[in-house]
């Protein structure tokens, strides 16, 4: 099998998201905006975007190389990673998963997705806009445990997950600068397999992806102590030093 080799950009809306617009582009082989991303630099390859993302906000037009990543697109993507119950139902994950099974990166870097919302102020590069990982929601109880979840499948695939932000971060990923992408020390997977088989058991999969529809299945309890068990897996390998 090939070895990986594209490094992959996701860039998210946090205020902090601008300072994107000056950096090379040599570093990446892709660039995933992630909804109004998009309007942060011009050279992006795909926007992704839930159903419910308004029309209005679009780009008016697509260079050649440009693609729109709908769900049509992503839910089969992300159910050939256990779905989006164990995944977790916001678009920064989402994007993730996707370029996982579709791009196949060596590394996948984040940016402007942290996940943390000041109390006044811009909470977006746009303005104010909604927390969508903060939002009530089953499947992001811990968001903690699905970015471990993330980082996991991707060592497992040979991919080490990173951020490119500094400071503060719901995203548990090892901070790294733009030069110091690529690394050898993916986290150990050895804890995956038993804990994708309680995923498979309890059977809490959606395949339409609407799983906000059938919410009363899923027991909380058990979809906490699947979230222990992916933070273990990873701090063990990768966070030995994580509090």
């Amino acid at each position: 099998m090939t070895e990986p080799s594209n490094r992959v950009l996701i860039l998210g809306s946090a205020p902090g998201a601008l300072a994107a617009q000056g950096w090379a582009r040599d570093p990446f082989t892709h660039i995933v905006a992630i909804n109004n991303a998009w309007r942060i630099r011009p050279d992006w390859d795909m926007l992704i975007h839930p159903e419910d993302f308004p029309i209005t906000n679009h780009p008016t037009g697509l260079a050649p190389h440009q693609r729109i990543i709908t769900a049509q697109d992503y839910v089969p993507a992300q159910n050939g990673f256990g779905g989006f119950v164990y995944a977790g139902g916001t678009m920064a994950f989402t994007a993730g998963y996707w370029a996982l099974a579709v791009l196949r990166p060596a590394v996948l870097a984040f940016f402007g997705c942290d996940m943390i919302y000041p109390d006044t102020g811009k909470t977006h590069f746009y303005g104010t806009g909604q927390a969508d990982p903060l939002r009530t929601d089953i499947t992001l109880r811990s968001l903690e445990a699905k970015s471990a979840r993330l980082a996991l499948f991707g060592a497992d695939q040979g991919c080490q997950v990173v951020r490119l932000s500094k400071g503060e971060s719901r995203l548990l990923f090892p901070s790294v600068g733009i030069g110091d992408l690529v690394r050898d020390d993916l986290p150990e997977t050895d804890a995956m397999q038993a804990i994708v088989q309680s995923e498979n058991e309890l059977g809490y999969h959606v395949p339409s992806g609407r799983y906000w529809e059938v919410a009363d299945r899923f027991d909380t309890s058990k979809l906490d102590a699947l979230d222990q068990q992916w933070l273990a897996a990873y701090r063990a390998s990768a966070l030995r030093d994580f509090a």
